[in-house]
Parts: structure tokens; C-alpha cells; sequence
């Protein structure tokens, strides 16, 4: 992506830059950024578009990647400078699960976001099972209990059944395998002790990856009969008449985190001021996205439809970007959070975030032995690093840029994401006892069980 060059100019020439006084200049003023094509890269666009990294002294190019492994790599090498990433990365990389390397972060760009769809097929089968609601249409939530006749029918023909999600350790993974075992059916266990990291022992249902731009052509081909994805590849499936989201993970878990933006421990070491100015500048996008009741969400699909953003069409994109979620073609029901960028203080990242997803790693064997209470709490503060998010913070409270009602009390101890809503199982989530928490699902590892 080209830099703006006007503005670059002006920045040079003094005529902007509203950049705290107390924070330095940029170590590193020129800067390349990672993302996949998913509309929850949206702080990354409207950062660059509004102005908001120039703001920071900042010179940004933005670079879609093919995939999670080769943006999480692209950080490691240093070709780039941060990224987009799932929320699970950064934990996965620092505990040395697939691949090693001390990443962190410091800013949650959303919340929500993610959808599991099925084929025509499936859906006809699963369809059977779920009552109507007063309009006519099935009840939501959708239970994967109405799943399990068609994976009985494809264990009865000697096939297994297949479905789709991004990456070992991405929320939609761990969504989706939350989702199956909450209807009673077994997603799989790893065994990286054993060098098996399929995911698929002991599995009703085999997971795994597919890159989020391919998803609907891979259910179209056949290859699996359902995913996990964020938008707007969901929506994509509906629009091309080849698939139905069934649940959306706001169902599965009300204001679950979804990505961060994440850099490595030795950068953001080298890095502080610009660190700093990053994270200012991805605050101020996430604050554009949700202000005023979502009133700049309009512009915001315009903007992600481009090709060197999202890349489709605008109609898919604002189907979920706008407050609302079709699931059966012409089922369009309101979701006004599918999409939370800001509001419910969505970018801070809060211990708790790093440790449900550690306690789901745990779960399903990517941590193969038991840890203590103690490990938990340690690993989720030094990945997710709330005190540089508060540097950021303060600063724009202190500049006015924003006020500090719109953050949580930074002088809080801040361990655990208010303004969220039961898991779908009724499984309460516990991060202050992670161990018992894990202990408490039926299906899933226990205390010192290993797979």
C-alpha cells in the first residue's frame, strides 16, 4: 500500500502531528504492518485513512499476508514490524506451541466478530432438530447437538466428518471445539509430547485449517462440511447460496475477545515511543469505528471492501459490519454487536483474555502436561501487557483527545473483562482458578491427564 504522501509532507513541514509532548519521537518512524483479509483488521485501515499513524509521526505501509503462519513469521523475522493477529498467537509463540518466539501485545482490536457455518446439506439434516421461534424462523442459539445425527451418518458410511477453521491456536479453533463439545460431541485432542498435532485424537469432528479467504470455495468443493471464520466470509457463504452460519461465537460467548495487535518482546523493547504512538493511533481507530452509535460503519465498509483491505463486496461486508447477521438467506435478524471495536472498553487487554484461551490450549492437549494456578496468572501479564496499553491510554486522556470515561479506571487492578455474558454451555469462567475452571467441562483434559 502506498504511503499518503501529502500527508507526509505536511508532517514534515510541521503542519501536523497532535502527538503527545511527554512521549518521545519514533525510534522507528517507518513502519511495515501485517493483517489477513478480515473485516476486524478494520483499526489498521481506518488508522492509515483518518490520518490517525501520520498524526503519530508515523510513515505505515500496510501488507495483506497469505495466511497466520506466514504474518506470525513475517513478525518473528522482523520483515514486519507488527501485526494483526489472533488473539491465541502471541500465547502460543511465548509458551512455544508450534512455533517459539516471545511475542506480545498490547491493544485487543475487537471483540465478537466470528461466525460457524455449515453446508446446504447439513443444515437441511440439522434444521430437522431445532424448533421455530414466533416468526417462523429456528431458534437461536443453535445447539451442535443438532449436529450429531449427520456425524453419526458420515461415521455409519466409514467418513469422517470435517470442518474448517483458521489456525491451532485461533479463537475460532477454540470457538469452534467449545461450541462441539457443548453439544456432546468430541472435537479432537493434540499431542505435541507425541508429535501428533492433528487435533483430531479421540475426534467426532476433524478439524482443520483453512486459510479465511477460502473457506466458502473449500465447503463449495466438498473438502469440509462446515467452518469457523470471521467476517466476511460467513456472510460470503450465504451470498454464494452454498452454506448457513448456524451460531454466531456473540452466541457462543457474549463480547469474547477476538484479535490483538502484536509485536515482539525485543521490538517493542528497542521500540517504546513508537510503540506508544502505535497503539494511540489504533486507539483512536477503534474510538472512529464505534463512535456515535456506529454512525462511521457505513464508511467503514466502503473502506474494507477495497481490494487492499478486505477485498468484497460491500453488501457482504455490511452485513455484519452494520449491526445485523443473515444466517438462512433472507434470515437477517439484528446483531448490533457482532462487531465490537471500542465500546465496553473492547481494546484493553485484560489478563483474562490471555488466560481462557491458555485454560482452551490446556484443554485440548496444545498444553500437554498441567500447570499451576501461578503459571497461568504469570504467562497472561507478561504476554498481554496492559501497562504499555495505559501509557497510551493516559496520554490521550492528558492531551484530551479522549476522555477517561471511555477507558476503564486505569488506576484499577483490571484482571478481568467486564461486560461479558455466560458461555453457551453455562460453564462459568473462572481466571482467578483456571485449573478448576478446566476441570470443569466433561469433555476435555483434567488435572494431570495427558493425551
Amino acid at each position: 500500500m502506498k504511503r499518503n504522501l501529502i500527508l507526509a509532507a505536511s508532517l514534515v513541514l510541521g503542519l501536523t502531528g497532535t502527538a503527545h509532548a511527554e512521549i518521545g519521537p519514533a525510534e522507528k518512524p517507518d513502519l511495515k504492518l501485517g493483517f489477513i483479509k478480515l473485516t476486524d483488521m478494520a483499526p489498521l485501515a481506518v488508522a492509515w485513512e483518518q490520518g490517525f499513524f501520520i498524526d503519530e509521526g508515523l510513515f505505515v505501509e500496510l501488507e495483506a499476508q497469505a495466511n497466520w503462519k506466514v504474518l506470525l513469521d513475517g513478525v518473528i523475522t522482523g520483515e514486519l514490524d507488527g501485526a494483526h493477529m489472533l488473539a491465541g498467537q502471541p500465547l502460543g509463540a511465548s509458551i512455544g506451541y508450534g512455533t517459539q518466539a516471545d511475542i506480545i501485545t498490547a491493544f485487543s482490536m475487537d471483540l465478537n466478530g466470528n461466525g460457524i457455518t455449515v453446508s446446504n446439506d447439513v443444515w437441511e439434516t440439522m434444521k430437522q432438530q431445532i424448533p421455530d421461534n414466533e416468526d417462523g424462523k429456528p431458534q437461536h442459539p443453535v445447539s451442535a447437538s443438532t449436529l450429531k445425527p449427520v456425524v453419526e451418518q458420515y461415521r455409519d458410511q466409514g467418513e469422517r466428518f470435517r470442518m474448517g477453521m483458521v489456525f491451532p491456536v485461533s479463537t475460532h479453533n477454540y470457538e469452534l471445539r467449545y461450541w462441539l463439545a457443548a453439544g456432546g460431541l468430541n472435537p479432537g485432542y493434540y499431542a505435541p509430547q507425541r508429535g501428533d498435532t492433528s487435533g483430531t485424537l479421540q475426534a467426532d469432528v476433524h478439524l482443520s485449517v483453512t486459510p479465511p479467504p477460502q473457506m466458502p470455495s473449500t465447503l463449495e468443493a466438498g473438502t469440509i462440511q462446515g467452518y469457523c471464520v470471521g467476517e466476511p466470509w460467513n456472510q460470503q457463504a450465504v451470498f454464494k447460496g452454498i452454506g448457513v452460519p448456524v451460531i454466531t461465537d456473540y452466541e457462543i460467548w457474549p463480547n469474547n475477545p477476538e484479535k490483538v495487535f502484536g509485536v515482539t518482546r525485543e521490538w517493542a523493547e528497542e521500540n517504546p515511543n513508537t510503540h506508544v504512538r502505535l497503539l494511540r493511533a489504533l486507539i483512536r481507530a477503534a474510538h472512529w469505528l464505534d463512535e456515535n452509535d456506529n454512525a462511521n460503519r457505513e464508511e467503514a465498509v466502503k473502506l474494507l471492501a477495497r481490494s487492499d483491505y478486505v477485498g468484497a463486496d460491500e453488501e457482504v461486508i455490511a452485513n455484519s459490519m452494520t449491526g445485523t447477521f443473515e444466517y438462512e438467506k433472507g434470515d437477517v435478524r439484528e446483531v448490533p454487536d457482532f462487531n465490537v471495536f471500542f465500546r465496553y472498553f473492547a481494546t484493553y487487554p485484560y489478563p483474562s483474555d490471555a488466560i481462557w484461551y491458555l485454560s482452551q490450549m490446556r484443554r485440548w492437549g496444545q498444553i500437554p502436561e498441567a500447570k499451576s494456578d501461578e503459571w497461568y496468572m504469570k504467562t497472561a501479564r507478561e504476554v498481554y501487557r496492559a501497562d504499555i496499553y495505559e501509557e497510551a491510554a493516559r496520554s490521550l486522556i492528558e492531551d484530551g483527545t479522549l476522555s477517561a470515561d471511555e477507558f476503564p479506571d486505569l488506576e484499577a487492578e483490571n484482571f478481568v473483562r467486564p461486560h461479558q455474558g455466560e458461555l453457551i454451555d453455562g460453564v462459568a469462567f473462572t481466571p482467578r482458578e483456571p485449573n478448576a475452571y478446566i476441570d470443569s467441562f466433561d469433555i476435555g483434559l483434567k488435572g494431570k491427564e495427558s493425551p
